[in-house]
């Protein structure tokens, strides 16, 4: 049967119809996922910067009586320290890095494929650690002293308890930061525009002054910008040294003073100063790009001496901030591991480990929801509100620990203020210190998980979309294959930057509940060093393990 022009006309109105409704459902499930997705973004970028949020609102409660005394005798001294803090970090960690990383870069040495690796072992050395061991050694009872005495050597060592003292082992916990980016820098550079230069007659020296350093600049500061920011976050080493700076006159106007409200005015003022440096920071990354090649694999040739003096160098910068410090602990562990091991340290194994996997599992699972939307837009709002989702690793934990536990403590007055409860349940509980921990970190497991999605293309997700339109299929047999690597080194390195970190742990947690971390500070704060050893021994082999993946990073961008 022959159909009419008006039945075909029909037909055709028909499926305009239905194609114009199949669009706009699927107009419709776009807009709803987009607004979902925006929804879920905003909502933990909110949950990471109430902290910073509460912090910065609490000037609007003026505590004039504290800040008189605050103002008078804490202030000059905590500004005065933190400055040379700085300024000590910037040049003696600079030189170093950037020294070791143009060595070993650029010369052929006895050992010089063992330190261009073995340098970035303090990374795994927190810088608490590395302090107590060094006061532990250079002490007047310590083995340094007490061996001199015994040689008939009677003259004094200076004291390094002080901020000098300080500056100097932040210096060397914190100048890997400076050689890791420099070194890359410096391969990325290759031997052609060195040799030119060479060519026009410019020496080695002046090769490196007018030729490298200026190209490397932008990645050697924003290595120094990154250890300036760690120097800032830093509680535990200038405790040890008893040098008062932003970080340590928090925790006194807290716990000192009972003061959160001037607290949080402390922690105000140091996240004003840690901005100024992430300004910086960021100014410089952009500087530097994030592209780095290798370049030619051939190295000077320099005279014998020259050699045996880089190898001494090299030798001499991991001996004192690595080999000797973990010698030491493994000494003292060996001498005090009978008397000081008992069934304590289950718990504070338990504990380490309990809090530590908890948060690592809950950042890596928001680090791939946020890595995800990142991935689908790339509008300036969901940039914003990735940024903010990343703001707390540049915060120090004193800030933060402050900033979340003023808003669990309200909740808790008030649910005690309704009838709701007879006392705190929040504010003593590990939940302030999973939030404060999480917003800390959450930038350590997405900053893996979102490098490695980049390598998802688009064309393996148009191919993964035609043979299937279940998208939990597709997320199982195509994205998540390549996020594995990914996940796996965001669980990794959250995991052990979670066991390190000591303010967090030390100034949330409930009364008797302890940490590997905190057991260390209790230790060191009584001077008793050898006994603060086994702690930080556990510690640092587990610290080993982001440095070790670090390395594999270097080798394949080098």
């Amino acid at each position: 049967m022959t159909m009419t022009k008006a039945s075909i006309k029909e037909d055709h109105a028909v499926k305009e119809d239905t194609v114009s409704d199949n669009h706009a459902i699927g107009q419709e499930h776009v807009i709803f996922k987009r607004v979902f997705s925006k929804s879920v973004l905003g909502l933990i970028s909110l949950f990471m910067l109430i902290p910073i949020l509460v912090v910065l609102f609490s000037w609007t409660q003026p505590v004039a009586d504290i800040w008189e005394h605050m103002t008078d005798y804490v202030l000059p001294q905590v500004a005065k320290n933190t400055a040379i803090l700085l300024l000590m970090v910037t040049v003696i960690a600079g030189s170093i890095g950037t020294a070791l990383a143009w060595i070993t870069s650029m010369y052929r040495f006895p050992g010089q494929r063992f330190f261009s690796w073995a340098l970035m072992l303090p990374l795994a050395m927190p810088a608490y650690v590395l302090a107590f061991v060094t006061v532990g050694i250079v002490d007047f009872s310590g083995p340094l002293q007490t061996g001199l005495r015994d040689l008939g050597v009677s003259a004094a060592i200076p004291s390094v308890r002080n901020v000098w003292g300080a500056g100097l082992i932040l210096s060397l916990a914190f100048y890997p930061y400076v050689y890791l980016l420099a070194r890359q820098a410096f391969l990325s550079q290759g031997r052609r525009a060195i040799e030119a230069g060479q060519m026009l007659g410019l020496s080695r020296g002046k090769v490196l002054l007018r030729l490298a350093l200026p190209q490397a600049l932008p990645w050697i500061i924003g290595g120094l910008l990154l250890a300036c920011m760690e120097t800032l976050a830093d509680f535990g080493a200038v405790s040890v040294f008893n040098v008062d700076t932003f970080t340590t006159a928090i925790y006194k106007a807290w716990f000192g003073f009972f003061s959160l409200t001037t607290a949080a005015q402390l922690a105000a003022l140091l996240i004003g100063v840690v901005f100024i440096v992430v300004f910086f920071e960021q100014y410089w990354q952009a500087r530097r790009g994030n592209t780095v090649t290798q370049g030619n694999s051939r190295r000077f040739e320099t005279s014998t001496a020259a050699k045996v003096a880089m190898m001494l160098f090299c030798a001499l910068v991991f001996f004192i901030a690595f080999l000797l410090p973990f010698l030491q602990l493994l000494y003292w562990t060996a001498m005090n591991y009978q008397e000081d091991f008992d069934a304590r340290y289950i718990d504070f194994v338990t504990n380490s480990l309990m809090i530590a996997s908890m948060t690592t599992l809950l950042i890596a699972f928001f680090a791939i929801i946020i890595a995800w939307i990142k991935r689908q837009y790339t509008d300036p709002s969901t940039k914003l509100m990735i940024t903010l989702a990343n703001l707390g690793y540049v915060v120090p934990g004193t800030v933060l620990a402050v900033g979340v536990f003023i808003p669990i403590a309200w909740l808790d007055n008030q649910l005690i203020a309704f009838g709701l409860s007879s006392k705190q349940l929040l504010s003593g509980s590990v939940i302030v210190m999973l939030l404060a921990l999480s917003t800390r970190f959450m930038t350590v497991s997405f900053q893996p998980i979102d490098r490695q999605l980049q390598r998802l293309t688009v064309n393996q997700e148009a191919a993964a979309k035609i043979l299937t339109t279940n998208p939990l299929q597709r997320w199982y047999q195509v994205v998540l294959p390549v996020l594995k690597p990914g996940v796996l080194t965001a669980l990794l390195m959250g995991f052990v930057e979670v066991m390190k970190e000591m303010p967090i742990t030390l100034m949330t947690r409930r009364q008797g509940w302890d940490t590997l971390a905190v057991r260390v500070f209790e230790m060191t704060s009584e001077g008793m060093w050898a006994r603060a050893a086994l702690p930080s021994l556990l510690i640092v082999l587990v610290g080993l393990i982001p440095v070790w993946i670090l390395l594999r990073q270097s080798d394949k961008n080098s």
